[in-house]
């Protein structure tokens, strides 16, 4: 797949036709990449990355104040601060398939560079960032609205399953829940960890993810359907 096709279908899926493709390249551009190819460090994705992240923050902000017209400040920074965080951008990111457009270099490939949040959200920034210069706010207003803030209570219970979980088993005194790592796969830089959620020994739900805080989160997740059932 060339690179030009490779944007051309990113637009598609973003809904957003760029007057400057070369920033969504700059936006999908990591530094390992740049560094193999010698291209100039300030073009990869960290200084549309800091654009974006402040772009998502006043955007987010904004969302949550006229969403809600009791919700104090500090239960509004709270939840913006789960709405995005590193692993809610990488869940949205992932909706996307962002990271398959990322240009990565060959040692962070081989490392698992793809699958990483760090990086897929840092990505997810970057393109707001880059829509944000393109386009002007509205534009990646709608962008944020579209990809990141919209059926927010369903994402909000996957990537903030844990706390979710925990604070429903405080209110109802329902006992101890623990988090057991039951097995690993995969070589150092591809694992997979497997977690499973429990609450006074029983077993509730199961998790698997490239991370151990990704498989909790998949196994909390998990529990809050098994308890919804019950």
């Amino acid at each position: 797949m060339s690179i030009e096709y490779s944007l051309q279908e990113l637009e598609k899926r973003i809904g957003y036709k760029f007057i400057n493709q070369n920033l969504l390249r700059q936006a999908l551009t990591h530094s390992s990449y740049a560094n193999e190819r010698k291209i100039n460090k300030i073009e990869n994705y960290e200084r549309v990355e800091f654009l974006g992240d402040a772009v998502l923050e006043l955007v987010s902000s904004e969302f949550l104040f006229h969403n809600d017209m009791t919700m104090s400040e500090g239960n509004m920074t709270r939840l913006r601060a789960s709405m995005v965080c590193e692993f809610a951008l990488a869940f949205c990111a992932r909706e996307l398939e962002l990271e398959k457009f990322i240009f990565l270099g060959k040692g962070e490939e081989a490392t698992g560079g793809r699958s990483r949040d760090s990086i897929i959200a840092d990505v997810m920034e970057a393109v707001i960032g880059a829509i944000y210069l393109d386009g002007g706010f509205l534009c990646a207003k709608q962008f944020i609205h579209q990809f990141v803030l919209s059926d927010l209570e369903h994402k909000r219970l996957f990537y903030d399953s844990k706390t979710i979980l925990q604070e429903i088993i405080q209110k109802g005194s329902k006992g101890q829940l623990q988090y057991v790592l039951t097995g690993e796969d995969g070589p150092e830089h591809d694992k997979q960890f497997f977690v499973e959620a429990h609450l006074d020994g029983e077993l509730l739900g199961k998790g698997v993810g490239r991370s151990k805080k990704a498989a909790e989160q998949q196994a909390a997740y998990q529990a809050l359907l098994s308890l919804h059932k019950q």
